[in-house]
């Protein structure tokens, strides 16, 4: 018998996970072109038309993944929601709270929602954030 863990094991801190000893890296993330990458080049007696459909594969699906993707419709509405908080948002610090208040639009959104689109705007770096006393202002950049 081994001394392998029984599946659905949790191991605790400094335990060896023997079910992984064979592999050389535990930590690199499996994903399908590894796996196609994998197998093309460790298998030595692969079929001359496994081979081909495999790379085939393997490029069709790192073309995919590199493909630019247009933005999802709640994204554009986004946008636009973005451009109603800058219009709103002045020099003058104020916290979510009050910039829902200024507008009848933003005042229609959740806080939550709001919050989200205006630390979205700092992170393009149109707006500033500074907190006090654990509450967050928001100011033009």
């Amino acid at each position: 018998m081994t001394d392998r863990p029984k599946c659905g094991t949790i191991l605790t801190k400094g335990e060896a996970n023997t079910t992984n000893a064979e592999r050389v890296d535990t930590m690199t993330k499996m994903t399908y072109v590894a796996a196609l990458s994998y197998v093309l080049t460790n298998v030595a007696d692969l079929p001359a038309d496994v081979a081909e459909k495999l790379t085939a594969l393997k490029e069709q699906t790192e073309k995919r993944n590199s493909a630019d993707r247009k933005p999802t419709k709640a994204q554009l509405a986004n946008e636009g929601l973005k451009a109603k908080v800058l219009a709103v948002l002045t020099a003058e610090p104020a916290t979510v709270t009050e910039l829902m208040a200024r507008d009848e639009e933003l005042g229609a959104l959740s806080n939550q929602k709001v919050s989200a689109l205006v630390n979205a705007l700092v992170e393009d770096g149109k707006a500033t954030k500074t907190v006090e006393k654990r509450k967050s202002y928001f100011a033009l950049a």
